[in-house]
């Protein structure tokens, strides 16, 4: 992604995506946690496919989405807020801001597919550290130690001053089992949405990001060597998007590149859509992972008051404010 490549970060003995969205372009680059070699992505599948089969006979992500789609999946957020002071301690109305554009990235209201998955804040917090928000990828074990909550289908997003090169860092479900305290998803404070001025201003990297955390790959994962992202309705693309391209064919199977596709590297003004293959993806990933042993939707019983919204009033202001959730 451009100026701020989304890179995305993963605990540091199970580096996952980190989203490098560079100076002019996103370009994959050491360091980008998402930015999987062509084993490793390979292994994220076939694991998928395993645990598919194992858990419910079958690894054909159609026919097992027929099989269990019913209600909307809804994915409880815990919102952590990790400032300097007054430096990045962004407000309550920039958290819900965020939120409400996951919801209209992931429902299709952007163009594309209606993957869904809705999210429900079920509590914020903020958190004044200034190593932790000075370099969240270094303290990244102790800060989710402390403030992480909920299980394995519970998202936990932290903001902190990730980068002006990498704006974001995230796990995939398929890593939860290993390394449940690292699970989350990490976003630079200035990729909120309408909090900076630049080409990430829109809230797209949390939704990139977060696209990993749910278990998409990036479009132009393996270049234009299969199985690519795994995804068969978005098309091969040989390298990551770089701004806003209006055309753009590098590979030569069939289809446009997905530069348009909220998983390439393009700017916020370019992102808009997921796929509906993208989708089927993430509800499999979603039941092989994220559900709960008995398949329940919610697997944070703080979700249920999610889903009733949360109140974001002022409170007295401490070290670590609380806001929302359970009392």
């Amino acid at each position: 992604m451009g100026d701020r490549a989304r890179v995305r970060a993963v605990p540091a003995s199970a580096r996952g995506d980190g989203c490098d969205r560079g100076s002019a372009a996103r370009r994959a680059r050491p360091g980008d946690r998402a930015d999987l070699g062509g084993e490793q992505s390979a292994a994220l599948l076939a694991e998928l496919r395993r645990a598919l089969l194992g858990r419910f006979g079958t690894s054909d992500e159609q026919r097992l989405d027929m099989s269990l789609r019913r209600a909307r999946l809804v994915v409880p957020v815990r919102f952590h807020v990790v400032h300097s002071g007054s430096r990045g301690r962004v407000p309550a109305s920039v958290v819900r801001r965020q939120v409400s554009t996951l919801n209209a990235a992931y429902g299709g209201r952007r163009g594309g597919a209606d993957t869904g998955v809705r999210f429900r804040l079920a509590s914020a917090d903020w958190t004044n550290a200034s190593d932790w928000f000075n370099d969240p990828q270094e303290y990244e074990g102790a800060m989710k130690k402390r403030l992480r909550r909920g299980g394995r289908g519970t998202l936990n997003v932290f903001t902190a001053a990730v980068g002006t090169d990498v704006l974001g860092f995230s796990t995939f479900p398929q890593w939860y089992r290993k390394h449940p305290r690292l699970d989350g998803v990490v976003i630079d404070y200035r990729a909120l949405p309408k909090n900076a001025d630049g080409p990430f201003d829109r809230g797209y990297t949390a939704v990139h990001e977060i696209g990993h955390w749910l278990g998409l790959l990036h479009t132009f994962q393996g270049g234009c060597v299969p199985p690519g992202d795994g995804v068969a309705d978005t098309p091969y693309e040989a390298e990551p998007a770089e701004g806003c391209p209006t055309y753009r064919d590098t590979c030569a199977q069939r289809g446009r590149d997905p530069v348009h596709n909220f998983m390439d590297y393009g700017h916020d003004t370019c992102m808009r859509e997921f796929t509906a293959g993208q989708g089927r993806r993430i509800r499999a990933a979603w039941a092989a992972y994220r559900s709960g042993r008995r398949g329940h939707r919610h697997a944070d019983p703080a979700a249920r008051r999610a889903d009733r919204g949360v109140d974001l009033g002022t409170r007295a202001p401490g070290e670590v404010r609380s806001v929302g959730g359970s009392r």
